[in-house]
């Protein structure tokens, strides 16, 4: 947009005008809602593989919350840019919580503990760095594109905002949504008065034993509020195609599989056991997940490709607003002008680096590789912060493809690890697998945060917000938020995760050399309490073929025997523990984790079972052919039919919404009724379920308030809870919007 056009904005507080903003009491209250929002977006990236944005729900609670403080203490109400800085705080925690769910449990995979020191100093650092390189790029996507950048997400906001000032509020829609997904997921997790799936075989087996219909195949739902939310929010076109991707994999695919190989003699690679003993999730995790990862890494680098006209117009422009002239001398000293001085940024920028390869937990270090690993973390942590940005003002930060640029930076990093060892400057090991995912994990939260910042600055600047304030409240928010969601992630591993002595009694004649080993104990589950004895701890990779034990982590005696394997809470292997309780609902997916491991080990090693993963990377360039977008149908993929159905029962709910209400598809926006309710059912059914994770601790208080023994024994009882929901998200969705009379008092 050309300069004037620029200047005739007017924002809604007047760049003269010195009302209250960057005050305490929201920055606090702004980042109390970013660890809430997190948390539950951390629940969601692990469950499914994706979030939603948090801006619009945290700026309703914003203003109600001021607003009933207001009337019960008789201070003053809060002014709207004050409430702009509550969203700006607590807009880091979901943007976070996603880049690091994505990126960090690949540790597991690769043969490492989802460290303290690690998480924390790639959450915090990174997010720090993505907001310090954002810093320079405002002048060109908030200020100068206006008008041309939509930031459809940003202007939804903005919207809230000013509904807010002028008096009434829909914040009752969140409130009551948060409430009747947390008591529903409490009520189905904790007091099991309810089954949280159902399923359906689509087989049956006649009297003389024999199969009837397709082998290997089941409809299931996980009857969980937060995915209907999701599928609420996102609409009928990506839900419909994510669950057709779990379709082709759970009800062709894997029939398929059963079909040809039932009569094998002998395993079928990479799988371990016969096909014909193979159970569905064997199934699945021999032979679905690496056709998933292959189809969600080339739809993740489509989506690159399609995106290479606007990095280079973004880069450029960058350049542009980097090196040239400032627009006019008086231009910084206007309060809707002033941001956070270059030098900081710069100086910031430069110590969070080298504070990164200080850390030796994270494999970089101040040789060779570290010197490479921080340069690729600059260039390639500048470029996708720009393309981040850029996107986010596209398509809203909600469908910003951060798990592409990931892929992208992982892809890039790999190759130049393996061009140096060419060179003879680094040695292909397990701990330079370390050092990429390091630098994939800060350029992905960078990344994500800088899409966040652009966001909340474009609010700001459409209510007239001075940018230095957003700028240090975000570089709050991700400080508390990186802190908290980091260790919400390994407790809610740890909580989850399963300790058995029955997985490991086969390899009893396998001893193990325990020199310089790490110690631990029990942590968690039904061995807890009685076994306080110090095991070492044995980390066994999972492409680390040739090795005595099978991958995963292993507590070993004295005597070098393995005495329990510790099957974690992400990414977990078991569906039973030894005293034959199902836990496979208990476990987390982590869609795209298993991706992330893929590239590094297939690259670096050089081994990978390519055929199957050819074969989804095919899938996704077929439906690109098709004009379908290929990276939800790969996430629908890699999911469980399980997790895609609900996603797609909310997309239908929200189809006849609009249909009966005579709105086009994506017509309804961002702030009517039904989708804050469905706001609210995310967080409220996400942090009933992180609640109820961290209450695996304590065993003895969920056995104690488990009333499974009063729940219907009929499988189908179960969707009746469900279905009062859908009901409620339509009733809702149809209601009719009212404009409210402006507040005067």
């Amino acid at each position: 947009m050309s300069e004037s056009n620029t200047t005739e904005f007017k924002p809604y507080i007047a760049d003269e005008e010195n009302i209250p903003e960057l005050t305490w009491f929201p920055v606090i209250i702004g980042a109390l809602l970013g660890i809430v929002f997190g948390a539950s977006s951390m629940y969601l990236v692990l469950k499914v593989g994706l979030t939603v944005s948090a801006s619009i729900p945290v700026a309703v609670l914003s203003i109600t919350l001021f607003r009933a403080i207001s009337q019960v203490t008789g201070l003053r109400k809060t002014t709207i840019l004050e409430n702009n800085i509550v969203q700006t705080t607590g807009s880091a925690g979901e943007s976070l919580a996603f880049a690091v769910g994505l990126i960090m449990p690949t540790l597991l995979l690769l043969g490492f503990d989802i460290d303290v020191v690690r998480v924390m100093t790639v959450s915090v650092f990174g997010g720090l760095l993505g907001i310090l390189l954002m810093i320079p790029l405002r002048q060109a996507f908030i200020v100068k594109q206006h008008g041309t950048l939509t930031f459809p997400e940003a202007k939804a906001c903005a919207e809230v905002l000013l509904a807010g000032e002028k008096g009434g509020s829909t914040a009752v829609m969140v409130f009551s949504g948060f409430g009747l997904g947390f008591v529903y997921q409490f009520l189905m997790q904790a007091l099991h008065l309810w089954k949280d799936g159902v399923s359906f075989a689509m087989y049956y087996v006649d009297a003389a034993g024999k199969a009837v219909g397709l082998k290997g195949a089941s409809v299931s739902v996980e009857l969980s509020p937060s995915l209907l939310g999701v599928g609420y929010i996102i609409g009928p076109k990506i839900a419909s195609i994510m669950v057709a991707g779990g379709v082709l994999a759970y009800l062709v695919l894997s029939p398929m599989i059963v079909f040809f190989g039932d009569g094998l003699q002998t395993p079928l690679e990479p799988g371990t056991k016969l096909i014909s003993e193979m159970n569905e999730g064997e199934i699945r995790s021999s032979y679905i997940l690496y056709i998933g990862a292959g189809a969600v890494a080339t739809g993740g680098i489509i989506s690159m490709l399609k995106a290479l006209p606007v990095i280079f117009n973004a880069i450029a422009t960058s350049m542009r607003d980097l090196f040239g002239k400032r627009a006019s001398n008086g231009s910084s000293n206007r309060r809707t002008e002033r941001d956070i001085p270059i030098p900081f940024v710069l100086g910031g920028s430069v110590l969070l680096v080298v504070g990164l390869m200080a850390v030796p937990q994270l494999g970089l270090g101040f040789g060779y590789t570290g010197m490479a690993g921080a340069a690729m973390i600059v260039v390639f942590g500048f470029l996708f912060v720009t393309v981040s940005s850029r996107l986010t003002g596209e398509i809203g930060s909600s469908s910003n493809p951060i798990s592409g640029m990931t892929v992208a930076t992982l892809l890039l990093t790999c190759l130049l690890l393996l061009l140096m060892e060419g060179f003879g400057l680094a040695t292909i090991n397990k701990e330079i697998k370390l050092t990429a995912l390091t630098i994939a994990g800060v350029v992905c939260v960078a990344s994500s945060n800088g899409g966040s910042m652009a966001q909340a600055l474009k609010a700001g600047h459409l209510v007239g917000a001075t940018p230095r304030s957003q700028q240090i409240a975000i570089l709050v928010g991700a400080l508390t938020s990186a802190l908290v969601v980091g260790l919400v992630l390994i407790a809610m591993n740890e909580a989850n995760s399963t300790y058995s002595k029955k997985a490991v009694e086969k390899y009893e004649s396998i001893v193990v050399n325990t020199e310089g080993l790490p110690k631990d104990t029990v942590r968690s589950g039904i061995y807890s309490a009685d076994d306080k004895n110090s095991y070492f701890v044995l980390n066994v990779g999972r492409t680390e073929r040739d090795a005595a034990l099978p991958p995963g982590r292993y507590l070993i005696d004295s005597a070098g025997k393995a005495v329990y394997l510790v099957d974690p809470g992400i990414n977990g292997v078991l569906e039973r523990n030894d005293q034959g309780d199902d836990i496979k609902s208990s476990k987390f997916d982590a869609p795209k984790t298993v991706l992330m491991q893929l590239i590094i080990d297939g690259i670096l090693d050089r081994r990978l079972p390519w055929g199957l993963v050819l074969i989804g990377a095919l899938i996704a360039l077929t439906l690109e052919l098709a004009c379908v977008p290929s990276l939800p149908f790969a996430v629908g993929v890699y999911l469980p039919l399980a997790a895609s159905t609900p996603i797609f029962i909310g997309g239908m709910i929200r189809l006849a919404v609009d249909r009966l209400r005579g709105l086009k598809a994506g017509q309804e926006d961002d702030s009517s009724p039904a989708v804050l309710l469905s706001s609210g059912y995310i967080a409220g059914g996400a942090i009933a379920a992180v609640l109820i994770s961290f209450m695996n601790f304590r065993e003895e208080i969920l056995k104690a308030i488990n009333l499974e023994e009063l729940a219907p024994t009929k499988e189908w009882v179960s969707l009746i809870p469900f279905v009062v929901l859908c009901i409620i998200l339509c009733f809702v969705g149809l209601l009719k919007r009212t404009e409210v009379p402006k507040d005067e008092s």
